[in-house]
């Protein structure tokens, strides 16, 4: 890496996923250190440290644990705001120190390939006939990105959205899974999740929450809005540090951020996982941290899912 003044890594630095491996955040940090690796851009040693379970709770307190080390980070994404607007959290962004929003998810509506939900307009029909007889799987927690696109189709169909049949599940390939086995009409999940079994054949996915049709599997799926449901929702991924980090080095992690989300390496991931690139950090972060949690509450109090 291009030698600069300041703060830089003196020891192994530990990324954390609040998922298991193949998990939403387990593929962000997992993609986020080959880009790392790919641009030559740490001295140090690099470890993935997977935490799931707690609906991707878990990172948060160990970072407690860890205040001032600017040695341990940890993928965060909107869920740390949503969980403390509906009363599961009492943290959220401000007790730790955000860093960088690195990239943006769109969220897929899957159903089994022998469904008789076959695309949006269907679901939709299912919702105004009798909403509570679907089974909804859902990651990683009640009021995130995923269940607020859920509420936002639910309502639009004239559903009660607090009386959806949901069964939530700490990662979004557990959810798919629960639809492949038939215990679930539907998952609502991270766009990237059902690919592997969208491959297979075993799912298809009715339609997703982009404000334009995604690229590769994706280009034969509608967007809601194409369905003229107002559905715009994504779950971005970011990267946070323990509070108490020094402007120095917050700084590094700021370069470090702009370079590998510069990368091919991360480019490549983007392509892979169908996600959509979105790179803040410093101001432009805090400002969008901030407009988004006034934005969730507004939201979350629409749909009647505050805490």
């Amino acid at each position: 890496m291009t030698a600069a003044a300041g703060w830089r890594p003196e020891r192994e630095v530990e990324i954390i996923a609040g998922t298991a491996t193949g998990g939403g955040l387990d593929r962000t940090a997992r993609a986020f250190i080959a880009a790392l690796e790919a641009e030559h851009l740490l001295d140090v040693p690099m470890r993935l440290v997977n935490m799931p379970g707690d609906g991707g709770r878990k990172p948060w307190p160990h970072l407690d644990t860890r205040a001032g080390d600017p040695h341990v980070l940890s993928i965060s994404s909107p869920n740390l705001t949503t969980d403390r607007l509906t009363g599961l959290t009492a943290f959220d962004h401000d007790d730790y120190t955000p860093l960088a929003i690195l990239c943006n998810e769109y969220i897929a509506f899957a159903a089994r390939t022998d469904s008789p939900l076959k695309n949006g307009a269907d679901l939709l029909q299912a919702l105004r006939v009798n909403a509570q007889r679907l089974r909804i799987a859902l990651s990683t927690s009640l009021g995130n990105p995923n269940h607020i696109a859920l509420a936002q189709v639910a309502q639009h169909a004239g559903a009660d959205a607090r009386g959806l049949t949901i069964r939530v599940f700490d990662s979004a390939l557990d959810a798919v899974a629960d639809v492949v086995a038939g215990h679930a009409d539907i998952a609502v999940v991270t766009a990237a999740s059902p690919l592997k079994e969208m491959a297979a054949g075993n799912v298809c996915v009715l339609a997703v929450s982009a404000p334009a049709r995604l690229a590769g599997p994706y280009a034969g799926v509608a967007t809601w809005e194409e369905q003229d449901v107002p559905c715009v929702t994504g779950a971005w991924r970011g990267l946070s540090g323990p509070r108490g980090l020094t402007p120095d080095q917050v700084a590094f992690w700021n370069r470090v951020g702009a370079w590998a989300t510069a990368s091919a390496a991360w480019r490549a991931a983007l392509a892979t996982h169908c996600w959509a690139p979105f790179y803040l950090d410093g101001a432009a972060l805090a400002e969008y941290l901030g407009e988004e949690r006034t934005a969730m509450q507004d939201t979350l109090g629409a749909l009647g899912l505050l805490g």
